[in-house]
């Protein structure tokens, strides 16, 4: 199918809507909205951050994956309790793929779930004493952990357990840094809240530590990367490029980072935000607190690699602003290499995507770059910032969906027909099975790093393998009839 008009698409809504009732359609009709470039604010179009309809099929997580899945977890040296029933522990555990450089059980503990495994006797008695209990035998079994994070779940709310005073008196027993982190589930609409309650727990317990510390010795060129998660050693590849433009990365997190580092950034000259949605409010706090700016990159595609590594520089004197150009032309040939030898293999390709944090608008670029164009855009849990950002980076006439449930996807999907999908794992099998091209862009299929130049090849790579795989021609959605199959049976 060619690109929809304006009136075609919101038509296409208004189809898709028809079979709610009138008060849910009157509701998700919010969620939904054709792109036009020149709203500049998206609350005239669209309505973001609300509770999922009962009923419907969200994908969305809890407060508790925001932060113990996406913002505390990837603290490598840090052991972090999942503390109520085992099985939000074992769901979160290192699923999203952060890499990390250690011996875990040692000095690393990322791959690890620790719980306190709650019964009915702690919902009954409360779960004080063992959570105590824990941090003990923790302490003899890793002594070599820098610190301890209490990541709570829904019971722990609920019964009222006081894990701010267990917290300070391990604290002070294991002399460590202990930090609760009050991110039960319910909390907020999805997990975005648990990205706000975590960055709060790192302003409050970790970023105050070494203030008037002056022992640590700075540059004039000491920057923070926040939010990269290092899926796939995504960071690492951000890194290299922030490096050899002259830049001296103080800290990572929390991807590949440490407690340490995440004391020291403070320290820095500007904060290089990755996932503006998960932590532009610790940026945000550290800008009114120590004056430190911070900015938003995008290392997705060679594009808008260029655009942020000159963004970053105009922060800096010349040296480093050279040291941008320097980074841009030594990989020239390279990305020049993968856009010729891939490019005319995608031209002209579509894709339909639905992802949570940066992940909508930042590989809209990538995509570009390849001749590639996205056709329909939406976010897990994104606040009307984030489409803010995004409206200037879709198309014209283009779908934009919030929250989008399983129904309106699919349905979204059959009409649109893309060439590809990228969004999550809950999706994946179902769009496999209706022979869509599909790359699940949370831990990139297993693969990655995609940011960096270095990633971008990978990405291209990766693109082609899933779009001109000959399966997808071979397969036919088990739901569909063979319409001969009767005539056949009939005959015989």
């Amino acid at each position: 199918m060619t690109n929809l008009t304006r009136e075609e698409t919101e038509a296409l809504i208004a189809e898709v809507l028809e079979i709610y009732p009138e008060k849910a359609k009157k509701d998700r009709a919010k969620h939904l909205t054709v792109n036009d470039q020149s709203i500049e604010q998206s609350k005239k179009c669209i309505t973001s951050n609300r509770k999922s309809l009962p009923g419907v099929m969200t994908i969305r997580g809890c407060a508790y994956a925001g932060s113990k899945g996406v913002v505390w977890g990837p603290i490598k040296d840090m052991i972090h309790i999942s503390h109520g029933p085992v099985g939000c522990g074992q769901y979160s555990r290192a699923g999203r793929r952060n890499y990390y450089v250690g011996t875990t059980g040692i000095n690393t503990f990322g791959t690890m779930n620790f719980t306190s495994d709650f019964q009915e006797k702690d919902i009954v008695f409360g779960g004080d004493k063992k959570l105590a209990k824990i941090m003990t035998e923790i302490e003899s079994l890793f002594p070599l952990a820098k610190g301890i994070s209490v990541q709570s779940e829904c019971p722990i709310g609920l019964i009222g357990d006081d894990i701010e005073a267990v917290s300070k008196k391990a604290s002070k027993e294991l002399n460590k840094p202990v930090v609760p982190v009050r991110c039960e589930g319910f909390r907020g609409v999805s997990q975005s809240l648990g990205h706000h309650i975590a960055n709060d727990a790192i302003r409050d317990w970790v970023l105050d530590k070494r203030d008037g510390d002056n022992s640590f010795q700075t540059t004039p060129y000491d920057v923070s990367i926040i939010g990269d998660y290092n899926i796939g050693g995504d960071a690492w590849s951000s890194r290299t490029l922030l490096e050899e433009m002259g830049l001296r990365v103080v800290s990572q997190w929390s991807g590949d980072g440490t407690l340490a580092e995440m004391e020291l950034t403070p320290k820095v000259k500007l904060n290089l935000l990755h996932c503006y949605r998960s932590m532009n409010y610790i940026s945000r706090h550290m800008e009114e607190k120590y004056g430190i700016p911070w900015v938003e990159y995008n290392f997705f595609g060679p594009t808008k690699i260029a655009e942020s590594l000159r963004k970053i520089a105009g922060y800096f004197d010349d040296t480093i602003k050279e040291g941008a150009e320097r980074v841009i032309e030594r990989y020239k040939a390279q990305y020049d290499a993968v856009i010729a030898k891939y490019r005319p293999r995608l031209e002209g390709k579509r894709v339909m995507l639905y992802v949570g944090g940066l992940r909508p608008r930042h590989v809209i670029g990538a995509y570009e770059d390849l001749g590639m164009e996205v056709v329909g855009t939406g976010y897990e849990f994104a606040h009307n910032d984030d489409y803010d950002r995004t409206i200037k980076d879709m198309g014209n006439a283009t779908l934009i969906y919030d929250d989008v449930t399983g129904y309106e996807f699919e349905e979204f999907v059959k009409k649109v027909k893309p060439d590809l999908i990228g969004a999550g794992i809950k999706e994946k099998y179902i769009f496999q099975k209706m022979g869509i091209p599909f790359r699940q862009m949370h831990s990139w299929d297993y693969s990655g790093p995609y940011h960096g130049y270095d990633g971008f090849a990978i990405f291209a790579r990766d693109m082609d393998m899933t779009l001109n795989n000959p399966c997808w021609g071979k397969m036919k959605a088990p739901w569909i009839k063979d319409e001969a199959a009767p005539a056949v049976a009939a005959a015989a």
